[in-house]
């Protein structure tokens, strides 16, 4: 087969970045092109692109709705290896026989075909022909794939002066291929500055408003360059662990555990993006393991199964994030329940974890309104909820939770 690779930040994923899909495949040059959303990009710093789960799924929300019926699939290989994504490196995992024929079938190709041999085209706009000696072992590149190049009216590039141009710079000949696509003035930068989403598709609009990623305010520009780095490297390492609705959830949780700090105590910035983030990170855990890990952290203070996850995250933050600070840990351990005496940084997150964009199980306008003006008194809003609900189910609320009301005064 020949396979189409497309790599990129899709920061967001645009109509741009569907017209190349769709020239590549009308080009007939490849048989399947496979969309790889980056993890770790070498050309841009972490606070200013969004983690890489939700580039992921956005990616892969419109590469299912738009190429549904065509040989055009998503890849998460960038996720599977540690280091910077260069392009060289996910090349050499991608062509492994060992994950190309698993994956080609698992996308419905026949294994007659899939366990063929393969040759591969990264695809790429034109544009990047006048600098592509400087990307990260170009040489190396050429020798394994054929760069498949997208021309489209008015891009300014004259492929074949290029490539007259790289094979002086280079001292070899690039095997380049060339097809045409539509004209779609589209820049993933713009649309992240302007939050005009006209140029995105539908499923990628609702992704971005779902998760108010884009905001004016931006959460990570008030945490240090090194907690905006944990928070990129935990999404990954997170990606493991829980599924796409609890991932994502708990990505919200951090950005917006940061901006709550940002208005009630800059300090605490960095931690709370961290805390918020992790939270949820031994909810898909098994659940014997939950226990175990709970009973670790806090003997036999939390015995029902919806609650073990919380004490248990703390242990995990320790063991594979590295976190060793308790107040980030007690937010972990007590974002469900709360307690009393709760500290500022617990309050945060027990109150992001509530309200965070996702959110849908009701309506939150009045907590959200209150929670940037009196962050007590939206967490006794959201409080007098949890009792509500318990109290209609009959159920027991556990004694942190009652210490937690009562100094709330609910």
């Amino acid at each position: 087969m020949n396979i189409g690779l497309l790599g990129g930040a899709f920061d967001p994923f645009h109509k741009g970045h569907a017209a190349l899909i769709k020239g590549a495949v009308k080009s007939g040059i490849v048989d399947a092109v496979i969309v790889i959303p980056s993890g770790r990009s070498p050309f841009k710093s972490n606070r200013s692109m969004s983690a890489a789960p939700y580039r992921y799924y956005m990616t892969k929300k419109a590469v299912e709705e738009i190429f549904r019926n065509e040989n055009v699939f998503i890849s998460d290989i960038e996720f599977m290896y540690s280091g910077t994504s260069f392009t060289l490196t996910t090349l050499k995992e991608i062509m492994k026989p060992s994950y190309i024929r698993t994956f080609l079938k698992a996308n419905g190709i026949k294994a007659k075909e899939a366990d063929g041999s393969h040759r591969y085209f990264w695809i790429t706009g034109s544009d990047v022909l006048p600098t592509f000696e400087k990307w990260h072992e170009p040489l190396k590149i050429l020798d394994l794939c054929t760069l498949l190049v997208a021309s489209r009216p008015g891009d300014g590039v004259d492929v074949k002066e290029q490539i007259v141009r790289l094979e002086k710079v280079l001292g070899i000949r690039p095997d380049i291929e060339v097809f045409k696509i539509e004209g779609v003035e589209a820049a993933s930068s713009d649309i992240r500055k302007s939050n005009d989403l006209d140029q995105v598709p539908d499923c990628v609009k609702e992704f971005i408003q779902t998760h108010n990623l884009y905001s004016e305010d931006e959460p990570l520009k008030y945490v240090s360059e090194k907690a905006s780095d944990d928070f990129a490297d935990f999404s990954i390492v997170l990606y493991r662990y829980l599924g796409e609705k609890r991932l994502l959830h708990t990505l919200n949780v951090g950005l917006l555990s940061a901006y709550y700090a940002s208005i009630y105590d800059k300090g605490l910035c960095d931690k709370a993006l961290i805390a918020g983030e992790l939270h949820d990170c031994a909810k898909e855990l098994d659940e014997s393991l939950q226990e175990q890990m709970a009973r670790e952290n806090s003997g036999d203070l939390f015995t029902e199964k919806k609650l073990l996850h919380s004490p248990a995250g703390a242990v995990m933050a320790q063991r594979e994030f590295g976190i060793t600070d308790p107040e980030i840990l007690d937010a972990i351990t007590y974002h469900t329940t709360g307690r009393g005496n709760m500290s500022l940084l617990d309050k945060i997150v027990y109150l992001a974890d509530k309200l965070e964009p996702s959110r849908t199980y009701a309506d939150l306008t009045e907590e959200r309104e209150l929670a940037v003006k009196d962050i007590d008194a939206a967490l006794a809003l959201c409080v007098k909820s949890v009792k509500k609900k318990f109290d209609s189910r009959g159920q027991k609320i556990h004694p942190l939770t009652i210490d937690f009301m009562e100094e709330l005064g609910v």
